[in-house]
């Protein structure tokens, strides 16, 4: 008779997973309400696949979490799989052994998540312990996997995850992030390592560390989450189920090989997307918001896309193919308004806009604070602020200088949860002025006409609509303009004028309006001509 722990169904409020404080925005727990949603969206797919049958009702479905921290799947897994297995395996005790022995498995991410998410799974810290739920392991991991390994640095870096050696080869008593299910070649051999045979997994599913801060922090630190989706897709399960941020959809460092793969898979079956900050991980802040998917390996087609709002869909699901566009246009109602536009084939303002740094000056580059005693001086935009350099150190682009420019931030965004601007206002510069880092020329023109009438252009809702389909950080950069249409500048052009071009509807021109707010003023921010050469 065994003396282990009787199993009992969860009745407690609150739930202790949903109180855990994250680690670090690196390594963010998932609410067991996501996790649930994600597990129902699994489940809705087996039914359709087998013929209306339960997932939770078949006893021989494998599960992996292979970035298991809080056990939050691992344990819900669990709980549906008791209930659905009851008439099977009527015996309470006898169902769960055999659930937690051969139905589910983890590969913890450090040595402290593996023992919380042992204590979720097995009700104990050790697998094979008294109070262990589970009974018949060997070990104290028993499918939930741990072992601290090193990187493999290679001129300084990792050649699994570019981990920065100087960061993390920081002796044992640190752990060194060296995350076992994407430091290896072999995938599928490394699962046979940790969990012994041929381990065939029909549901992957998960929420991966984000990023690796070795250096880098914030959004300027590599995202390592695609790394893990493409090694469970290597795995061949029948699904895989992940969240990640959505940064990937538009943008991110390093991610454009990812997304073409992403955005080409006809196996993507449905994602759902929470753009809103802080909406799906509460007090988490992850710029672009996040995104969960559903990879079916059996399935070609179009994939249904759900925007998720304050809690609920913002319409119904829509299924498209991704590939349209080079980046995933994230809202359904904003397709059809893009279709449009981009059906004239004119050129885009990406070709107008300059690269980063346009005068190869510095964010902090401080320049004088008056024009005396400098030769052909230039007037400098700084960090929001004015300020004089000598023409003579102006080496990159100096032949701007004397042409009219339309300046723009390469920055632009706020803490808030909802981006409503997405473009700050234009600054017009006159003749004899250039800009540090801090700007993007956004356009060059020959007569103040022309600067006026394109900065008013980039301050159209119409727009900065179309660049917040790509635009998914704070960033500005170049490729965010790569759907706005290069317009002819001989006139004003108003967001009147450019729905009627484009042929929107109410519906359309109102869903443009519900996303982006007008600027406070009609005119651009400021006018700085030269003010003459003080030799």
């Amino acid at each position: 008779m065994s003396t282990q722990a009787a199993f009992a169904l969860r009745d407690r409020n609150p739930d202790v997973l949903s109180c855990i404080a994250n680690l670090s925005n690196d390594e963010v727990f998932t609410p067991p309400e996501l996790a649930n949603r994600m597990l129902d969206i699994v489940a809705e797919a087996w039914a359709a696949d087998h013929d209306g049958a339960n997932i939770w009702a078949d006893r021989t479905v494998r599960f992996l979490d292979p970035v298991t921290k809080s056990g939050i799947f691992l344990r819900e897994i669990t709980s549906r799989l008791t209930d659905g297995l009851a008439a099977e395996i009527p015996d309470l005790t006898e169902r769960v052994n055999h659930i937690l022995t051969k139905q589910v498995y983890g590969i913890a991410i450090t040595h402290l998540t593996s023992l919380l998410a042992r204590r979720s799974v097995y009700c104990s810290k050790h697998a094979n312990g008294k109070h262990s739920i589970a009974f018949g392991f060997d070990s104290d991991a028993g499918n939930i996997w741990f072992e601290r390994l090193e990187h493999t640095w290679v001129g300084g870096k990792c050649i699994y995850c570019r981990a920065g050696e100087k960061t993390l080869d920081r002796g044992e008593r640190f752990e060194t992030h060296a995350y076992a299910f994407i430091h290896t070649d072999d995938i599928k051999t490394r699962i046979g390592e940790l969990f012994g045979g041929d381990m065939q997994f029909d549901v992957i599913i998960g929420n991966p560390p984000y990023q690796l801060d070795d250096g880098g922090y914030g959004t300027s630190a590599a995202p390592i989450y695609q790394l893990f989706v493409e090694k469970a897709l290597d795995l061949d399960p029948h699904y895989a189920v992940f969240v990640t941020p959505s940064r990937w959809m538009a943008g991110g460092k390093g991610l454009d090989k990812y997304r073409e793969r992403m955005l080409s898979d006809k196996r993507l079956r449905n994602i759902v997307d929470y753009p809103k900050l802080y909406e799906a991980f509460p007090g988490v802040k992850i710029r672009g918001g996040i995104s969960y998917f559903l990879w079916d390996r059996d399935y070609e087609g179009p994939c249904e896309v759900q925007t998720v709002w304050d809690g609920q869909p913002t319409g119904p699901a829509v299924a498209r193919h991704l590939d349209a566009y080079d980046i995933l246009v994230r809202r359904n109602e904003a397709v059809p308004i893009l279709d449009k536009v981009r059906a004239k084939g004119e050129p885009t303002l990406d070709a107008r806009v300059s690269s980063r740094k346009p005068f190869g000056l510095p964010t902090n580059f401080e320049g004088k604070s008056s024009a005396a005693g400098l030769s052909k001086p230039v007037r400098l935009f700084a960090n929001q602020r004015n300020c004089w350099i000598a023409r003579k150190d102006i080496t990159t682009n100096s032949e701007w200088i004397d042409e009219w420019k339309v300046l723009m931030t390469a920055v632009q965004g706020t803490s808030a949860a909802v981006e409503t601007k997405f473009l700050s206002k234009p600054i017009i510069a006159g003749p004899g002025t250039a800009c540090t880092e801090t700007y993007l020329v956004a356009g060059r023109f020959d007569n103040e006409t022309a600067a006026n009438n394109y900065a008013n252009y980039l301050r159209t809702r119409f727009v900065r609509f179309l660049v917040s389909l790509r635009k998914s950080t704070q960033h500005a950069t170049r490729s965010v303009y790569s759907f706005v249409p290069d317009l002819p500048l001989d006139q004003g052009w108003t967001d009147a004028k450019l729905y009627k071009r484009y042929g929107l509807t109410e519906d359309e021109i109102a869903f443009i309006e519900s996303q982006v707010a007008e600027h406070d003023d009609a005119v651009p921010d400021e006018v700085v001509e030269d003010e003459g050469d003080d030799e």
